[in-house]
């Protein structure tokens, strides 16, 4: 039996029966939470570790709920880039030089970089996987680097398959979802598990759609795909369509859906299906705008996303406040459309934090074991040193979370009770050298697709 005592820290546990507790302790056994309290006494636990935790903020570990990693490599090409350029850049020509060896490179330094920034848990979309090797080099990564993930797996999207058959109308690969499910991935309580990434109804024949949803049921995964991100899909109302053949439920997540209905949202919070946006890739490649405001109307919410490293930071307390001062933003604008100024802010920092916790809880169908500092839930979380000049004084944690804080200021990272960063550095004794690797793989990539970058 593994125990650690976090003692003294200001605890923000985003659990709302036990609220904020400064001075705070939480006890971790066995990768569990088992205790949060103040001053709490651990007489059965006196092999316990102790952390110091009195210049801390401690709280659950970001969840980032919509990521492509195996773009770690080309970090820096798609800064200029539209939804258009990406596409016949990116999957028509950059994903089509990857091997499984690049895949396994950028999910490992991905997912790595992710644990630095204070992230504990990945939704890594992979949807440039050819061949099992890929997809299995891909799952080496992320088991390598100690995330929590939930790898989907996904399918290619180059212009034209090698036997002619669109993409839109090439069902999902049951052959490998089985392999991964009944083999390495069998075990939901593993640290990394499987999902499935789909091109949903918007990018697929409506009847492709669907046997990919129930693939995904048949084997008890999430179905996430991308929603709403043009003018147009191949379906008609899809998420009508969806709703009344009986396949939208919380297990059902829809990446930007920017461009989706009034009617559509509706559908989407009554059955629970859950939105993952990804603001600052969605305000600069054309999707519409972010979705957030559409979500709370309803009484849902949000999870959160980096989307795509080849073109923003992987930094998600960037990607929190993105998502919450722009959303913000619009709210001001429709009051000072009315030659009012507005009274009061409409959206909180703590609600901007749920959703970059517990919302991205939900989207990984994990909202049972992650997203607060709940005990029996694992003990997943991040400590922020109050210390930093940049933070100093912090006179609320939780705005100073929200509003200051950056992955500089992660002091130490817990995974199921793992410590894998620790003093502002991620415990991986080979970074040096996978940096180099990854260096060179990313060069290799952008040189074959005829991509100049410095």
């Amino acid at each position: 039996m593994t125990r650690t005592l976090i003692r003294g820290g200001h605890l923000l546990t985003l659990d709302a029966s036990l609220g904020d507790l400064a001075g705070g302790d939480l006890l971790i056994e066995d990768g569990l939470i088992k205790e949060v309290g103040a001053n709490l006494d651990a007489p059965d636990a006196p092999d316990a570790e102790i952390i110091d935790a009195s210049e801390a903020i401690v709280l659950p570990g970001l969840v980032n709920a919509h990521q492509h990693t195996w773009q770690t490599g080309i970090r820096g090409v798609a800064g200029d880039w539209s939804l258009g350029d990406y596409m016949r850049h990116m999957h028509a020509n950059l994903a089509t030089r990857f091997t499984p060896e690049d895949l396994y490179l950028a999910n490992l330094l991905g997912a790595l970089n992710q644990i630095n920034c204070g992230a504990t848990s990945l939704f890594d979309w992979c949807h440039n996987n050819p061949t099992p090797a890929h997809s299995d080099r891909a799952v080496d990564g992320l088991e390598e680097s100690g995330v929590r993930a939930l790898f989907a797996h996904g399918t290619p999207k180059p212009d034209v398959e090698a036997d002619g058959v669109p993409h839109s109308q090439r069902p999902h690969p049951r052959e490998e979802i089985e392999r991964l499910r009944k083999g390495r991935l069998s075990d939901d309580g593993a640290r990394v598990t499987l999902g499935m990434a789909i091109r949903g109804p918007d990018i697929s024949a409506y009847e492709t759609a669907v046997h990919d949803i129930r693939l995904a049921r048949e084997f008890d995964l999430i179905a996430s795909a991308h929603m709403g991100g043009r003018f147009t899909g191949m379906t008609e109302n899809p998420i009508a369509r969806l709703a009344a053949d009986g396949l939208l439920d919380p297990a059902y997540n829809i990446v930007h859906g920017c461009q989706l209905t009034d009617g559509a949202f509706r559908l989407i919070a009554d059955h629970g299906a859950t939105v993952s946006s990804c603001p600052e890739v969605e305000m600069q490649m054309g999707h519409g705008h972010p979705v957030a405001g559409r979500l709370l109307a309803l009484g849902a919410a949000p999870a959160l996303g980096v989307d795509i490293e080849s073109n923003i930071s992987g930094d998600m307390f960037t990607v929190m406040r993105m998502a919450l001062q722009r959303q913000r933003a619009a709210d001001n604008q429709l009051v000072l459309e009315t030659r009012e100024s507005p009274a009061k802010v409409s959206i909180s920092a703590r609600q901007a934090l749920e959703w970059a916790t517990v919302e991205g809880a939900r989207a990984m169908g994990m909202a049972d074991r992650i997203g607060t500092l709940t005990p029996g839930k694992a003990a997943d979380l991040i400590l922020i040193r109050t210390s930093d000049l940049n933070l100093w004084p912090v006179n609320d944690p939780l705005e100073t979370v929200v509003f200051q804080a950056g992955f500089a200021n992660v002091d130490t990272v817990m995974i199921a009770g793992e410590i894998v960063k620790k003093n502002g550095k991620p415990v991986y004794p080979k970074l040096q050298e996978k940096k180099e690797q990854l260096a060179e793989s990313g060069r290799r990539i952008l040189h074959d697709a005829g991509i100049g970058k410095a």
